[in-house]
């Protein structure tokens, strides 16, 4: 069989002979005196303690079955030889079976199956020359980025929700056009976009009057302002778009993911490669541009010869989250006021540059956040740092302090997060069983507190330190995603999506972008309430 076969209904045992399960001969328990070395393959004349070695075909659908990870693989490569040793095998003779295991596993994601062999051995090389590497690449990506499910997104005013089939419906305000329904009107009610029907989105990104749209076959859909600079402000911006348009300049990158941040677009390639458009000048991303340049440019520096799995806009800086046989690193890159470049300094960066202080601290990060002001990640143990502008306390360090450099959020030591999200001054982190916590800026009530008045009689009061939402635990859901409002121009509101594709609105409602009616004045939701719409 070839391994590029792997996944359909019927078994093959590449081109092993048919042989009996008599044949299969078990080895006779010794004395327990007599078994002083193992011996797991055997020799001519003793078959040796594991017998489905004398078929190794079935091993490796098991291995392909069960959908180990590359870290389970890579330990029995080390535990036994059996393992590690050539498999004699296509499509690559040489392989070992937990790298044609790998191979089968990376063959079942949407993004690497249409890619070409020679695609395919290039990204191979560019994450280390294993396909155990390769695997684990692929589901980085999409652990940290929900590829090809369900999703909702908070946009600036309007919101963009995505089906697990790649269905897109969108509501809000629509001054731009971003809605991409044709019109300039305003719709609160979540509505299709009917132009996109048979075109499976599995990604979208929102920014202030723009919105982006990625398919399965890696082609990227821009509708609202045809600008790559500043969104909200300013000369450009002035041409927009009502329905989704092709982008004519990404059509030879297969792209899988892309952030809005205020003054440029990043885009990420499945091999892992970031390119950037608009805000080039002075080399503020690494290359020499006009302001209004609508071509995309590869980010230079550090990360040309790593692959990224993803990247996170925040409102002048870019994170990157990047994946190397050593492990996974986070690269900034932009303006390093308040700290937010997490690099112990407030300098400007023009390249994408190492963040130090999760080797310090030991942390593996798994997910990026890049908010307005303030970053975040969460590490592989469950642990959630953060650092940049500290104001309204958006950091959970318990004040309003700065943090120049990463630092663990202690309040939240007995949780284990798998996600975070950041906005203006706003952090959410949800755990892994489904709780979240939130703080930072109350405003607009997209904390999802209850509403109390502070000392000074303001109704939504700022939380410095991670409190339960627990709004949200009343709903008796687990929740698997929160999406929140990234943009200063903006007031805020926040999704939660569930584990079983219901979706919740809460926070600024006045434009239509809860997807949930507003009557006589009310311009906002306190509370979590169901959005008319099931994600699937």
């Amino acid at each position: 069989m070839d391994a590029t076969t792997s996944g359909t209904p019927t078994i093959q045992y590449h081109n092993i002979p048919d042989q009996s399960i008599t044949a299969i001969v078990v080895a006779q328990p010794l004395p327990t005196f007599q078994r002083q070395q193992r011996h797991c393959l055997g020799n001519s004349s003793t078959p040796g303690e594991f017998p489905l070695s004398a078929n190794p075909s079935i091993v490796l659908h098991v291995l392909t079955a069960c959908n180990l990870d590359p870290q389970d693989l890579a330990k029995l490569e080390a535990t036994c030889s059996f393992f590690r040793q050539p498999a004699n095998f296509a499509p690559d003779f040489t392989l070992s079976l937990s790298e044609l295991a790998a191979f089968d596993m990376c063959l079942k994601r949407a993004i690497f199956k249409p890619m070409t062999t020679e695609e395919k051995q290039d990204l191979k090389q560019r994450c280390g020359g294993s396909w155990k590497l390769v695997l684990r690449y692929l589901l980085a990506g999409e652990a940290c980025c929900r590829r090809e499910k369900s999703q909702a997104i908070a946009g600036p005013g309007h919101s963009i929700a995505v089906t697990s089939k790649g269905e897109v419906y969108s509501f809000g305000s629509n001054s731009s056009g971003q809605l991409g329904h044709g019109t300039t009107d305003e719709e609160w009610r979540p509505r299709p976009i009917r132009t996109l029907q048979g075109i499976r989105i599995i990604q979208a990104a929102a920014g202030a009057g723009r919105t982006m749209l990625i398919t399965d076959s890696g082609q990227v859909y821009a509708f609202g302002k045809d600008s790559f600079g500043e969104a909200e402000y300013g000369g450009q911006g002035s041409k927009t778009v009502t329905t989704p348009q092709l982008v004519e300049s990404l059509k030879n990158i297969f792209v899988v993911q892309a952030a809005i941040g205020n003054f440029f677009t990043a885009v990420l390639s499945r091999e892992g490669r970031v390119y950037t458009f608009s805000w080039g000048v002075d080399s503020k991303l690494g290359h020499h541009t006009d302001p209004s340049d609508m071509e995309p440019r590869s980010l230079l520096g550090a990360l040309e010869d790593i692959p990224v799995v993803q990247i996170a806009a925040g409102y002048c800086y870019l994170l990157c989250l990047a994946c190397q046989p050593s492990g996974m690193s986070v690269y900034s890159v932009g303006c390093g006021l308040g700290g937010k470049l997490g690099h112990g300094s407030r300098t400007d960066e023009k390249f994408p540059r190492l963040i130090e202080q999760f080797q310090t601290l030991n942390l593996q990060p798994m997910v990026v956040a890049a908010g307005a002001w303030h970053a975040a990640v969460v590490g592989q143990d469950g642990r959630v740092c953060t650092w940049g502008w500290g104001r309204y306390g958006c950091l959970g360090h318990g004040n309003e302090e700065c943090e120049a450099a990463p630092k663990v959020v202690d309040a939240l030591t007995n949780v284990k997060a798998v996600h975070v999200a950041t906005g203006d001054y706003t952090t959410f982190v949800v755990s892994e069983d489904g709780d979240v916590y939130s703080f930072g800026c109350g405003e607009s009530a997209s904390l999802g507190h209850n509403a109390v008045n502070d000392a000074q009689g303001n109704r939504h009061a700022n939380v410095l330190n991670p409190e339960l939402v627990t709004s949200l635990k009343q709903i008796n859901e687990r929740v698997v995603q929160i999406s929140l409002t990234n943009s200063i121009y903006w007031n805020a509101h926040t999704f939660a999506l569930t584990e079983s594709g219901k979706l919740y609105a809460f926070g600024a409602g006045d434009k239509g972008q809860l997807g949930i009616e507003l009557v006589a004045n009310q311009t906002e939701r306190v509370n979590p309430e169901k959005v008319d719409i099931h994600l699937g």
